[in-house]
């Protein structure tokens, strides 16, 4: 008797899921939205951890679902979710309508995992506060104040690709441009020397390293989406522990010991600490308590490192299958440079135009987040259309799709630089590019970002030259693993000085 109970009660447990799982599936068709037939459970993104990367799998639905109208649905398993297809939908909900889509829906923990609650995780109000606070510390004044400190990595990083190219002509590159803006990071958020040029097994460099290889595929991930607050009371976390002990304990240290000798280094921390709180378990009215300077270390850190480094990656790879590009850049950089006394200065830097192109270029066909995501916070009508988009639905804007679509950059696999001319900028929508987002939630440290990638591709450009190695062979393919646009298996190029170097 007790073995039909259990069998009936499974049974009836079973049908529950079912009928809840067909009838989540059917949440657009309810609602006469243009989408993707779901499968069963999985929704639209089976592939999703297994074989594509998330940007492909969006930009494969922008490119099915972009004639059906300006937003879309789709099913991330049973989660219904908002596809943009249009670009004035993208400049609304970013930009003009904002206030309807302030939060990304990101979880965070600030009492069991302190170093998830940071500027990029936060929602509505407390994102907002924070935002004013640190707005300040990344005026061009600042990323002047900062220059000297990554121009001195940039030399570091040179001397050390001097040594290497005398004993090697063949360089996996994404490890060394990893390990140099690592460096930069972390004399710049923590006024400390990595070191990780020369040890690759640098504590920040394992750390950082940890936490982009570690956050996908796992069941806490999908419990902390699916029940965010039931995860908070249980104390889920986003970091491993170990991974936000040593932040947290890097970042006390660094404190104490320039609170305690006076210490100035023009740095972020610098900055942060100005803006911290006597009372350091609170916050208050322009200052940071603890936890919110130390979370924010953390997400300048993971930031820092990893979309520029991810973006010089990329830069070489094109600039090696494209050689005359390559030559044009290094004589831009050259000449700049013969007009500033062959010094690399703020100056100079800002005078290297052509790098903002091909930069930008890079950015374009390789975005390092290749999807935006916003929450609904209340509900929203797309213009011109009866559909509503009800507070708490996931739209995510498919930024790889966009950037690929011939609509909007004709020719889109092409690396061409001159894209980003004047003329052909002003003749886009202004949300046909948007690396960095738009809007009051754009990325804060952009200007740093590329002053980083800037410097570092001064320093490549204008004493080496690169071309494809036999180990990596075009095109590359993207690590489906990594939560950026990261090439699978690296970057492997050959590597010799440029002998005309001054």
């Amino acid at each position: 008797m007790v073995v039909v109970e259990i069998i009936m009660a499974t049974a009836m447990v079973a049908v529950i899921v079912y009928l809840y799982v067909k009838r989540q599936q059917t949440y657009w068709a309810r609602r006469n939205v243009p989408h993707l037939k779901p499968e069963f459970f999985y929704g639209n993104t089976k592939t999703l951890d297994r074989t594509e990367q998330i940007g492909i799998i969006f930009a494969r639905f922008y490119n099915e679902l972009k004639n059906s109208g300006p937003l879309a649905g789709v099913y991330m398993y049973v989660r219904p979710v908002a596809v943009v297809t249009d670009l004035e939908l993208v400049k609304c909900i970013l930009v003009k309508d904002f206030q309807h889509f302030t939060d990304r829906g990101f979880y965070y923990n600030e009492i069991h995992d302190p170093l998830s609650a940071h500027m990029f995780n936060l929602p509505g109000s407390k994102w907002k506060s924070l935002r004013q606070k640190l707005s300040p510390t990344f005026t061009s004044g600042k990323m002047k104040m900062m220059f000297s400190t990554i121009v001195a990595a940039g030399k570091q990083f040179n001397d050390f690709l001097e040594e290497k190219v005398e004993r090697e002509s063949e360089l996996e590159m994404k490890d060394l441009l990893a390990r140099f803006t690592t460096d930069v990071i972390g004399m710049c958020a923590f006024g400390i020397e990595c070191n990780s040029m020369k040890d690759p097994d640098a504590q920040f460099r394992v750390m950082g390293r940890k936490f982009f290889e570690d956050q996908r595929g796992q069941v806490k991930n999908v419990f902390h989406n699916a029940a965010p607050e039931l995860a908070k009371k249980a104390g889920v976390r986003v970091l491993d522990k170990d991974v936000s002990d040593f932040f947290l304990n890097v970042v006390r240290e660094t404190v104490d010991y320039r609170v305690k000798n006076n210490i100035k280094r023009n740095d972020f921390m610098d900055l942060l600490i100005q803006m911290r709180n006597p009372e350091e378990s609170e916050s208050g009215e322009g200052l940071l308590s603890f936890n919110e300077l130390a979370a924010q270390c953390f997400l300048f850190y993971l930031a820092g490192f990893e979309t520029s480094s991810t973006l010089l990656t990329w830069t070489l790879y094109e600039l090696s299958l494209n050689q005359s590009i390559q030559e044009k850049g290094r004589q831009h950089v050259m000449n700049v440079l013969d007009k500033h006394d062959g010094e690399i200065t703020y100056e100079s830097v800002n005078d290297m135009i052509y790098l903002d192109k091909i930069l930008n270029e890079a950015l374009r066909k390789y975005p390092p987040v290749p999807v935006h995501f916003r929450e609904a916070t209340k509900d929203y009508q797309v213009p011109d259309t009866k559909i509503v988009i009800e507070t708490g639905t996931k739209v995510f804007i498919p930024v790889y799709g966009i950037h690929h679509d011939p609509a909007v950059f004709p020719d889109p696999e092409r690396f061409d630089p001159e894209r980003f001319s004047p003329e052909q900028v002003q003749n886009r929508h202004p949300c046909a590019w948007t690396p960095f987002g738009e809007g009051p939630r754009i990325c804060i440290g952009l200007r740093f970002g590329l002053l980083q990638a800037k410097v570092g591709l001064i320093y490549l450009l204008k004493n080496f030259k690169f071309d494809i190695g036999e180990k990596s062979k075009a095109p590359l393919s993207f690590d489906v693993k990594s939560l950026t646009l990261s090439p699978e298996g690296g970057l492997s190029l050959k590597v010799k000085k440029n002998l005309l170097a001054n």
